[in-house]
Parts: C-alpha cells; sequence; structure tokens
C-alpha cells in the first residue's frame, strides 16, 4: 500500500490495494492511521460493487444513520448520488457541509463510489478545519471560543426547505420531513474524537444559531465563519473517475458539490460510517 499526499491542504492518494475483498486487519489499521493523518484518501482504480463498498464502509466502524434520502433498492445504508443528463434542478450539496452534523451523533466519515463519471466539471471541494482553524484571525476566533452551534437539517430537509416540496425534477429520491426541525448542539470548536486536534465543526446551513445570541447576530458570525472556512488556501479540490473510492473524515473536513457537466450523467454510491 502506498500513501502520496495530494500537495494541497489535505488528501491523500492509496494505490496498491484491491478493496473489492475483506481487508486484513493490518491493512485496514494503516488505512485508519492515513485517514486521521490526512482527512480524504482517494481509492483509484477499484473494482467495486454494493457488497464490497458495504463491506469497506462496516470494517471502519459500520453504518451511520443517512435520513431524508431514500436508499438504492435492495439496500438499507447505500445512497446514489444521482444526476440526469437532462437534469435542470439545483445542484445538490453544492454549499460547504459536514455530512448530518445536525444529529447527536454524526457520522465519523463518508464513503463515495464513482460509477459514472462525466467528461468535465462535477468536482468535489474539500476545506480542511483544522488548518481553518490553526490560521484563523485572533479576533474571529475570540468570538467563537467556547460557542455552542445549534444545527438542524430544517433549512435543507423540511418540507419548505430547499430540498422539500418545491423540490422538482431531482433524479435522487429525497424525502422531506417535519422531524429535520429537530435541532442539536455541538460546540462550533472541539476536539478530533480521535486525534485531539483542534478543528470547527459544521458550518452555516446545518448551523441555524448559536447559543445564547440573537438571531441576526448569530446569522452575520456564522456567514463570516462560512467564508473563512471554505477559503482556498484550506482546500483540496478532487477530480473523480471511474472506479474511484474517496473516503473523507466528516470531522476535520467540510465538503461541497461542483457542477459543469450540464449534459452529461453522473452517479456515484454513498454510505457513512458510524460515530465510533
Amino acid at each position: 500500500m502506498d500513501v502520496k499526499p495530494t500537495g494541497q491542504a489535505c488528501g491523500a492518494v492509496v494505490t496498491g490495494i484491491d478493496l473489492s475483498g475483506p481487508l486484513p486487519p493490518r491493512i485496514a489499521a494503516d488505512i485508519r492511521a492515513a485517514w486521521l493523518q490526512h482527512h480524504v484518501l482517494v481509492f483509484p482504480g477499484q473494482r467495486m460493487d454494493d457488497d464490497d463498498l458495504e463491506r469497506f464502509t462496516i470494517a471502519f466502524g459500520g453504518f451511520g444513520e443517512d435520513p431524508f434520502i431514500a436508499p438504492i433498492p435492495g439496500r438499507k445504508h447505500v445512497i446514489a448520488v444521482a444526476r440526469a443528463a437532462d437534469e435542470t434542478s439545483p445542484i445538490f450539496a453544492e454549499t460547504w457541509h459536514s455530512d448530518w452534523s445536525f444529529q447527536a451523533r454524526p457520522p465519523a466519515g463518508t464513503c463515495l463510489y464513482g460509477l459514472v463519471i462525466p467528461p468535465t466539471g462535477g468536482d468535489t471541494l474539500f476545506a480542511n478545519q483544522h488548518l481553518a482553524l490553526e490560521q484563523m484571525p485572533d479576533a474571529l476566533r475570540a468570538r467563537i471560543e467556547g460557542r455552542i452551534a445549534i444545527h438542524s437539517a430544517q433549512r435543507a430537509y423540511a418540507p419548505d426547505g430547499f430540498y422539500g416540496e418545491g423540490d422538482k425534477g431531482r433524479s435522487m429520491t429525497i424525502r422531506p420531513a417535519d422531524s429535520a426541525r429537530a435541532t442539536q448542539l455541538h460546540p462550533l470548536i472541539r476536539p478530533h474524537p480521535e486525534t485531539g486536534r483542534p478543528g470547527l465543526f459544521g458550518t452555516f446551513g446545518y448551523i441555524i444559531g448559536i447559543e445564547g445570541m440573537a438571531d441576526a447576530d448569530a446569522t452575520e458570525l456564522l456567514l463570516e465563519l462560512y467564508a473563512w472556512q471554505g477559503r482556498e488556501a484550506f482546500q483540496y479540490r478532487h477530480k473523480w473517475e471511474a472506479g474511484m473510492l474517496v473516503m473523507w473524515d466528516n470531522r476535520s473536513v467540510l465538503h461541497a458539490a461542483t457542477g459543469g457537466y450540464a449534459g452529461h450523467a453522473r452517479l456515484l454510491h454513498r454510505t457513512t460510517i458510524a460515530a465510533a
């Protein structure tokens, strides 16, 4: 197994390993160590079916809970991130986020496997939230130190949310629900559960407020923070190929989809890794 850093703010490419069979414990431990170090791992040239994807996910902690999006037929834990060639709805997940940060125990990681990849566009952006905190101006850090964020899925998945009842013509099977209005508290700055390295957790979108702060003031601060968290200096831009598996650490990075492939279909299969 060879691990080569991307040279960007996070991420590494892993070669010399076949993920289509069971992982020996030593190899799984090496992958986990690389994942914790680099936050995003890219495994090119893999031939995986959904059984392989599920087995890989289980090796790193089991399945996370994936609300609001229907799994593919015959599976409970595999979601299709899909877009038809003629689809005109807004790009799914085109803003910075950490997957399901509104849960009490958000997933530790996400696995995404490329099946149908357009010839252009469709990159995924990652933003290293350890670096974002370490390089943050003192004045901004002082404003968020000790603050508790209020997370919720309501802006996205409530019936009146962005992916709610008014969202039409989408390939993905999104299931909005009033349960998306529930809230969950997480600190804006927290140590990584495994490495202990401090980082920012979550961002505007799934964060709808800050405990003890007026809504207008919280929104102003969260938007300023959002602009900082996604700066290019903290980014890794991932370019997809068919047969490529990417796993990322939701506790360390934000991610965002991009477009630029109008007229081409795109299909990836996704699982989440449960929190330890």
